[in-house]
Parts: C-alpha cells; structure tokens; sequence
C-alpha cells in the first residue's frame, strides 16, 4: 500500500461553512485527498473544492462528481481551468451521470446520458489541454470553443459511473474511474476488466468511496453506519448486508483499506460516520502507520 492515497470525503449533510477547518486539520493528520460532493440541492461541487483548495496548502482535492447534464461543458472547463490555475496539481475532476430522478426534476435529463457522458468528458478535457474544440454530437454542441487561460497542469478528469456500459466509457474517455460506496475488492476487479474492455491502460486509475466508521463498539459502528448502507443497497439493487465498508476497530478499516488496494484501488476515499469523524480518520491513518 505504499503509493495508495488516502482520502476523506467531506459528506454532502455537513454545512458547508465548516469545511475550511475540516480540510485544515484533515491536512494536519496527513491524509493525502479531500473530496467534495455535488448532489442535487446540496452544496456546489467547484465552489465547495475552491474553498477546500483556498484553505489548504497541499491537500489534493477531488470532485465527486459533477452530473454531466447540469453543467455546460464549456463553463465546467472554464470553472476547472481556474481552479487548476490558481492550485496546479491539487484538483481531480469527477464528471458523471447524475441520478437520473433528480435531472428529471430540474428538466436536464438526456435522451442519451452514455453520449452525454462521453461528449462532455471528451470536450472538457480537450478544452483543458488548451484545444479548440468543434463538437457537432448527439448531446453537445460546441463551435469553436477554446479557453483563453488553460491550465499548465491539467486536472485528471475521472469518470464517477457503476453500470457495465458506463465503465466500459471510462475506460475509453477519461483518466480514471470513481467507485461509489458499498463496492469491494471483487467488485474493483470486475471494474479493472471492463475499464481495460473500453481501453484503459495501466495509467487509468481507480478511486474509491467507502462508507467508514471506526470504533470498538460493534454494535455501535453498526448503527452509525445503517442508513447509509440502507440507502445505498436500496441505489445499487444489493442486499444491505452486501456493501462492503470500512469499519470496525482501528486495526480492521486498515486491512479493509488494504483489501481495496491490492485490488486495485490507486486511492481510498473515506466517508465517516457517527461522531467526531476527524478522530476516527487519526485513528485508521495511525493504524496504517501515516
């Protein structure tokens, strides 16, 4: 596990004012990622990353995700080119589908999200590569557009998709995979097959979220980590009981991070819950000696 990055994930129910200080001591311990989220009626995903960026000194920090159908794909470019500008080599941009009931409900929905996927992960990172970019697809239209200041660093675009087909895009389009929560080492393996069916190459990467709790209380890890795992089974079709997380004492989340990384996994995001989350993010980087 020595080149695998360990994340946090700031949760998307925590206020947004709290998130300086929660990246300045995540900082502190060592962790190497902070990751933001963008779900519909909570907070922005590129202005919460500004803020976490602003407030940090080396942290890198990842989007995840943009839902392709609220985001022009020219603006989403201008908004990461400044943020890459003014913070090279500390943003990873996520991009995916967005839950396809909350796009419905803002009136954004695709004919075709897998052509809306790949036409904004393709032209957002030519636009970031400093191209001029000519699009005539099946969802975007983009004549003539090039960014006046692209980044010198350009951010990784990593693609935040489940289903088979969609997996098979980002293997073909973007610089690396974003796992959602409840997926575990097989389900990696299985990711790593279809990404290299759609042609990724050993430089593709694989990110994963993973609901965590750390404590001694096996009833009480078990409690904190219920709702979310219930929701999440319910989005993924699995039994509850199937979701693979981090947790348990100190000592178990890091053979759980370490099962994650010898299936590929090049960084482990954690999403805490229960208390004092900073606390429980110490402990499991002690126990991976960080």
């Amino acid at each position: 596990m020595t080149n695998l990055r360990i994340g946090v994930m700031y949760d998307r129910d925590w206020a947004p004012e709290g998130l300086p200080g929660f990246a300045r001591q995540a900082e502190a311990l060592g962790v190497d990622d902070l990751w933001v989220v963008e779900d519909l009626g909570w907070n922005g995903g590129v202005s919460a990353a500004a803020v976490a960026l602003g407030a940090t000194e080396r942290l890198r920090v990842g989007i995840g995700i943009t839902p392709a159908p609220l985001r022009s794909p020219a603006l989403l470019a201008m908004e990461l080119a400044t943020l890459a500008r003014v913070f090279p080599g500390r943003l990873v941009a996520g991009i995916g589908h967005g839950v396809r009931e909350w796009m419905t409900s803002v009136g954004v929905a695709p004919r075709s999200p897998l052509a809306l996927l790949e036409e904004t992960i393709t032209s957002v990172r030519a636009l970031l590569r400093g191209e001029r970019v000519e699009l005539e697809g099946r969802e975007v239209r983009l004549d003539g557009v090039q960014l006046v200041h692209p980044p010198t660093q350009p951010p990784p675009v990593v693609a935040g998709v489940v289903r088979a087909r969609s997996l098979e895009l980002s293997g073909r389009v973007a610089d690396g995979t974003l796992i959602a929560e409840g997926h575990g080492p097989l389900d990696l393996e299985n990711t790593r097959v279809l990404t290299a069916k759609g042609g990724a190459g050993p430089e593709h990467t694989l990110t994963v979220l993973a609901f965590a709790c750390v404590g001694d209380d096996p009833g009480e890890v078990a409690r904190s980590l219920h709702p979310l795992t219930e929701g999440q089974g319910s989005w993924l079709g699995r039994p509850q009981e199937d979701l693979f997380t981090v947790s348990g004492s100190a000592q178990q989340a890091a053979q759980d991070i370490g099962a994650l990384s010898a299936a590929g996994a090049d960084t482990v995001v954690l999403r805490f819950a229960g208390a004092e989350p900073l606390r429980q993010l110490e402990a499991v980087l002690g126990a991976l000696g960080r």
